[in-house]
């Protein structure tokens, strides 16, 4: 295949897009393709426009898009979510049978039927060759299990946040990264773990994705320990918000809030001197 473009493919159950390469003009956001993935021949739809192929910049190579979707391809597509439901139920069956510490959450069919790839969690190494062998006996495919942390199983079941929210990985955050306690501190939280954690277990993802505004936002502010004159008393400044924009300050036992408007002059004016 002579590749001129590559494009954003999203995949069911998936919010992010993974690039493919293709020869075929015209593709628009919306559409149904087949695509040679990782996990075999998949049915995706198109979630970008298509680029030229001399922009593309990765080091990663690019997998084919086979063709457009026919109706027949998102009939087949259709039924295999089916057979993947009864696939998941076996799993579940045989699992339990062999007492294994793990839990499938999710089996997906590659589009010719040949192999099903059967998503789990398990929180030690599982050894799972008679699982195998008895998958395969049973549902006379290839089988592949693949095993996925706690964030991703946070995203394949959802939920509510502690905002009130679906949970931002199961609708928009399209990969899961690490997050440091040092994205918390940047925001001036409190340390509270529990309070700062989510479904997962692991720390919320907006101390990650709000990160870049706290630092962008901050740089408006004074240093903490910044102190200057207040009608002829010091006071230092101990914390602030900067959603509110309001200064935290202190002297001795006095205890003020103050917007940033009104601190910044009696800074300038201190340093100036």
């Amino acid at each position: 295949m002579d590749i001129k473009y590559y494009v954003g493919v999203k995949f069911e159950n998936s919010s992010k897009a993974y690039y493919f390469g293709t020869d075929i003009d015209g593709l628009k956001v919306g559409d149904f393709v087949i695509a040679d993935s990782i996990r075999g021949v998949q049915v995706g739809k198109i979630a970008t426009e298509s680029f030229d192929i001399k922009n593309y910049k990765s080091e990663l190579p690019l997998k084919p898009i086979v063709r457009k979707a026919s109706e027949d391809d998102l009939f087949i597509f259709e039924e295999n979510k089916k057979r993947a439901k009864g696939a998941l139920k076996v799993a579940y069956e045989e699992i339990e049978r062999l007492k294994l510490e793990m839990s499938p959450l999710e089996a997906e069919y590659a589009l010719d039927g040949t192999k099903v790839t059967i998503t789990y969690v398990a929180d030690d190494r599982v050894d799972f060759r008679e699982l195998l062998k008895a998958l395969a006996s049973r549902l006379h495919c290839r089988i592949e299990l693949r095993q996925i942390g706690p964030r991703d199983k946070a995203r394949y079941i959802g939920g509510i946040g502690i905002c009130g929210l679906p949970l931002c990985c199961s609708t928009f955050i399209p990969s899961m990264e690490g997050i440091s306690i040092n994205r918390a501190k940047n925001q001036m939280l409190s340390l509270n773990i529990p309070k700062l954690s989510g479904h997962c277990g692991k720390l919320i993802c907006c101390l990650l994705y709000e990160d870049d505004n706290y630092t962008e936002l901050k740089k408006d502010f004074p240093n903490i320990g910044t102190t200057f004159f207040k009608d002829g008393v010091q006071f230092k400044i101990t914390s602030y918000n900067v959603l509110s924009r309001v200064v935290k300050i202190e002297s001795g036992d006095d205890v003020e809030f103050v917007p940033l408007a009104e601190i910044k002059p009696l800074i300038k004016k201190r340093y100036e001197k």
